[in-house]
C-alpha cells in the first residue's frame, strides 16, 4: 500500500504565562521564509487558563494583534523516532507587528531580566533544569527507587527518549528513576542565555511525545496523588566572567559562595515569597511546597541540603574536573506549571536586587526549621512560604518591587488568569483537583 504523502510541519511556539506551549504549525519547507515575518498571534491568548478558559475580565479583549517571530537557534527536532513524522519545534518572540517585543512575552521578559543582569555585573548567568516527571497509569510491576529494574521494566522508552533530546540538541546528561512511583527525572547541560529556558519547554514536549509513541502517557504535574512524591523543577545558576571563569565560587568564604552571590541569593529569599506565585504557581503547587517533603518550604540558604530552596550543590575534583566550573546555587521552589522563562526571570532579577543593595550573604543554614524556636528562625531569616497560591499571589502584589518588573496590563493578566484558574478548581476534592493537572501538565 501507497503511503500517503505528508507535509512536515514546524511549530513555531511560545511557552506561556501558565507553561503550555502554544503556536501555529506551517510547512517545515517554509520556515526560512517565515522566519523574518512570523506567525500571527493574538494578546489575549495571555490570558488562557491551564483549562482553556479565557479569564474574563482580562486587558485584551477581542483586540489586537501580534506576531510569533521564531528563533531558529531556538529549533528543536527529532526525525529519527518512530513517529510517521517529525517531531519539530521551534521557540518565538512575541512581538508587535513592528517587530519590537511584546510587553507580555515571556521569553523577551527573561531576555531583558538576563541584559540588565549583564549590564549591571558584567557578568553572563550559566544555567539548567532538572525536572521530574511520572508515567500516569504505567502497564509496569512496581520496582525499588533508583534501581535497575526501575529503568529496564520500561524499556524501551528511556534509550529512545535519550535518543531524541540528544538529536534535539538539549544535551540531555543524566535519567533516573526516581524516588515516586513511575517517577524519573531528566537533566540536561547548562546553556548561557535563554537557552535553558527553551531547553527546559522542548523538554517537556519531548517527554510527552516519546512517552506517546510508547503507547505510555507523561505528566509533570507537582503532585498526582495528595500523599504521593511531588515533581519538582529544580534550577541551577552560576555566573560567568568575560573570559568563562566563575564569578560564583571563592573558596576563601563561607559556603564558598563569592561576595556577589552571597549578595544574589540574599536579594533571592528577600523576595522568596512573592516570586513563588511565578516559579510554584498552581493550585497543586503547594501540596508539594511543604516541610520534610525534599522539596522548598523555607526562605533558606542551605548547603548540600535538598530541603533548602537554595542549595549550595557539591563539587568534586574526581577525573581530574575544576571545582570552580562546577560550583552552583540550585533554586528548588519551582515545578513544571510555572513558565521556566518566568522561573529564571523572577531568580535573575530577585537576586539582581540583592546585588543592587549589596546585601550581606544570607546565614547558611543546618537542621530543621520546625524544629527550631520561633526565636532562632527569625534570627536565621527563616520565614515560611505561603500555604496556598492565593497567598503567592497577594505576597506577589504585596512586594512592590517584584510587582514593579511588570507592565500593569501583564500583571493585571497575571493575576487574572490565576484567580480564574483557582475559581475553576474552587469546590473539587483534591485528587478531582489533581486529575485536572495531570491532564494538562
Amino acid at each position: 500500500m501507497t503511503e500517503p504523502a505528508r507535509t512536515p510541519l514546524v511549530t513555531i511556539a511560545t511557552t506561556d504565562l501558565c507553561a503550555i506551549t502554544r503556536g501555529r504549525s506551517i510547512s517545515a519547507a517554509s520556515l526560512k521564509e517565515t522566519a523574518t515575518r512570523g506567525v500571527g498571534w493574538v494578546p489575549a491568548n495571555s490570558s488562557l487558563t491551564p483549562f482553556d478558559i479565557i479569564a474574563d475580565p482580562n486587558p485584551w479583549g477581542s483586540q489586537g494583534d501580534l506576531r510569533l517571530l521564531p528563533d531558529l537557534a531556538a529549533r528543536y527536532r527529532v526525525a529519527s523516532s518512530r513517529a510517521p513524522t517529525p517531531f519539530d519545534l521551534v521557540m518565538a518572540d512575541i512581538v508587535e507587528l513592528d517587530g519590537a517585543p511584546w510587553e507580555g512575552c515571556p521569553r523577551s521578559i527573561l531576555k531583558r531580566a538576563l541584559a540588565d543582569f549583564e549590564a549591571e555585573t558584567g557578568l553572563a548567568i550559566l544555567s539548567a533544569f532538572e525536572q521530574e516527571f511520572q508515567i500516569v497509569g504505567a502497564p509496569w510491576r512496581p520496582a525499588p527507587a533508583f534501581s535497575l529494574q526501575a529503568l529496564r521494566r520500561c524499556d524501551p522508552f528511556a534509550p529512545e527518549l535519550m535518543s531524541a533530546l540528544d538529536e534535539a540538541g538539549v544535551e540531555p546528561e543524566v535519567f533516573l528513576p526516581e524516588y515516586g512511583r513511575d517517577q524519573f527525572e531528566i537533566s540536561c547541560g547548562p546553556a548561557l542565555g535563554e537557552a535553558s529556558a527553551d531547553r527546559a519547554a522542548a523538554v517537556r514536549e519531548i517527554v510527552k511525545e516519546i512517552a506517546r509513541l510508547n503507547g505510555l502517557a507523561a505528566t509533570f504535574a507537582p503532585k498526582t496523588s495528595e500523599d504521593g512524591v511531588g515533581n519538582g523543577v529544580h534550577l541551577h545558576l552560576s555566573f560567568r566572567d568575560k573570559s568563562g571563569a566563575s564569578a560564583l565560587f571563592d573558596a576563601s568564604r563561607p559556603g564558598r559562595l563569592s561576595s556577589l552571590g552571597g549578595a544574589f541569593c540574599a536579594g533571592v529569599l528577600a523576595h522568596l515569597p512573592a516570586i513563588t506565585a511565578l516559579t510554584a504557581p498552581s493550585v497543586a503547587s503547594y501540596l508539594r511546597l511543604q516541610p520534610h517533603h525534599w522539596s522548598a518550604a523555607w526562605t533558606w540558604l542551605g548547603e548540600r541540603d535538598r530541603e533548602a530552596t537554595l542549595r549550595i550543590c557539591p563539587t568534586s575534583p574526581l577525573g581530574g574536573a575544576r571545582v570552580a566550573s562546577q560550583f552552583n546555587v540550585e533554586y528548588r521552589a519551582a515545578d513544571a506549571t510555572a513558565c521556566p522563562h518566568l522561573v529564571l526571570a523572577a531568580v535573575t532579577r530577585a537576586g539582581l536586587e540583592g546585588v543592587r543593595a549589596r546585601l550581606a550573604s544570607p546565614p547558611i543554614v543546618g537542621g530543621d526549621p520546625i524544629a527550631m524556636s520561633e526565636d532562632e528562625r527569625g534570627r536565621l531569616g527563616l520565614r515560611r512560604l505561603p500555604h496556598s497560591l492565593q497567598e503567592a499571589l497577594s505576597a506577589m502584589a504585596d512586594d512592590k518591587v517584584v510587582s514593579g518588573w511588570f507592565s500593569a496590563p501583564v500583571l493585571e493578566t497575571y493575576h487574572g488568569l490565576k484567580r480564574r484558574e483557582i475559581a475553576v478548581l474552587d469546590g473539587l476534592d483534591t485528587s478531582a483537583m489533581l486529575d485536572r493537572y495531570i491532564g494538562v501538565y
